[in-house]
């Protein structure tokens, strides 16, 4: 199994679905997982791919841009998060205050920009309490950290989402959708999963602020300028709250998810396979 299916916890969460009877040992899936919201082919840029292998996306606008850029065997299935989703029931707890996710790097490349900036903004435009929550990269980093907490913010981490086959956390999307649920507004200074995922948790959200840069980011698909153009509703302070609920069911493809037979014949789950750590 390519190690990015690990990230996140999302094979896990997908043999939880499949009701398969180790779900916190999933067989090996054979294909390769969107990881995470993009505008290309749903892969991460760069990453080499063994023709003929199937790729498993999370809606059918990704699938037609893969396809469109020579891929072939693509399938939308689906995110995980939105499968937890729907495994998961809403207690509907009362929602208070905003959670804000600064744009991150990762172990390859660092964001820069001003930190304080974006503070600044977020405490001018959000009502209530504010849970800021720093991608692993970004929160072992003292200094943004304390940046954070000086600003009085709730800072939490969601955990880290494993590295070649190494330190996955399998509850990641768990944690994340408990916090999102607990939260009346999720807001980003760029359009990325976590504004998707809010939105299908039930929250508002508003996407603005520095963008910041990614260090030698890859803009072969567009970068900022394009997520402005394709989905300014969910830019400004203030969103409409049906148009962009329906934006995010599409991204992730909320409405078309496959059964658990489906699913576990599609990633190659039907019969029992070697199990992965």
């Amino acid at each position: 199994m390519h190690h990015a299916n690990y990230y996140y916890g999302h094979a896990h969460v997908l043999a939880r679905y499949c009701g398969l009877t180790d779900p916190a040992h999933p067989p090996r899936m054979l294909g390769y997982l969107q990881h995470g919201w993009n505008i290309g082919d749903g892969m991460a840029p760069g990453v080499p791919l063994v023709d003929g292998s199937p790729m498993f996306v999370w809606s059918e606008e990704t699938r037609r841009r893969s396809v469109s850029q020579g891929r072939r065997n693509v399938l939308a299935i689906g995110a995980p998060f939105a499968y937890l989703t729907e495994m998961t029931p809403d207690a509907g707890a009362p929602r208070e205050g905003t959670i804000f996710y600064p744009f991150h790097g990762w172990e390859g490349q660092q964001v820069m920009g001003d930190h304080q900036r974006l503070i600044d903004e977020v405490r001018s435009v959000e009502d209530g309490p504010v849970t800021v929550c720093l991608y692993w990269n970004e929160h072992r980093v003292r200094g943004i950290r304390r940046l954070y907490e000086k600003a009085g913010f709730r800072v939490i981490c969601h955990g880290y989402r494993g590295f070649w086959w190494r330190d996955h956390d399998r509850e990641f999307l768990g944690r994340q959708l408990a916090e999102l649920r607990r939260h009346r507004r999720v807001v980003s200074n760029r359009l990325c999963s976590a504004i998707w995922y809010g939105l299908l948790a039930g929250c508002d959200a508003a996407v603005y602020g520095d963008p910041m840069v990614l260090e030698d980011g890859d803009l072969t698909f567009g970068g900022e300028p394009r997520l402005r153009r394709q989905w300014p509703e969910v830019y400004g302070y203030a969103t409409d709250r049906e148009t962009c609920r329906a934006l995010a069911r599409r991204e992730l493809g909320a409405d078309n998810l496959a059964r658990p037979m489906e699913l576990r014949n599609a990633l190659g789950w039907a019969e029992p396979l070697e199990r992965c750590a």
